[in-house]
């Protein structure tokens, strides 16, 4: 123990360092955990689609969602949906909603969002797109007119 202190008062800015990248870690582990939103991978997903007929929102751009988002996606931007513009996605607010964008971070703002503006179950998909695609799991695009 006294090694321990010792080490302490000889390293001051390394010791604040670990203490302030605990309390970040724990800080973070804290606020997962009092979410409301759930964050699933592609398999949960699926399942949610499959069996609890989950909505899935696609938050990425309107290029971005042309180039390929998953089947029956609603596309709606981040940008609509931080100024409380949930337009067709209002009325799947006692549905499961699964948001989704390229690596799951921007979703994870939208998602927090929704269960702001009453949504019951929302759902994050962990990774995003880009694992969607790595699972080869399908995807729809938009032809060009």
């Amino acid at each position: 123990m006294t090694e321990f202190i010792d080490f302490l008062s000889r390293n001051p800015i390394l010791s604040l360092a670990w203490v302030g990248l605990a309390a970040l870690f724990i800080a973070s582990l804290v606020k997962g955990k009092l979410s409301k939103v759930t964050t699933v991978d592609h398999q949960g997903a699926t399942q949610l689609i499959n069996k609890q007929d989950a909505k899935v929102l696609d938050v990425r751009s309107n290029d971005e969602f042309k180039k390929g988002h998953i089947v029956d996606a609603l596309n709606q931007p981040l940008s609509q949906i931080k100024n409380n513009q949930l337009g067709a996605v209002e009325k799947y607010k006692n549905t499961p909603i699964i948001v989704v964008c390229n690596t799951g971070i921007s979703s994870s703002q939208a998602a927090s969002a929704l269960v702001k503006a009453g949504f019951e179950q929302v759902y994050n998909l962990k990774g995003g797109m880009t694992d969607w695609n790595a699972a080869n799991l399908p995807v729809v695009k938009k032809k060009k007119r």
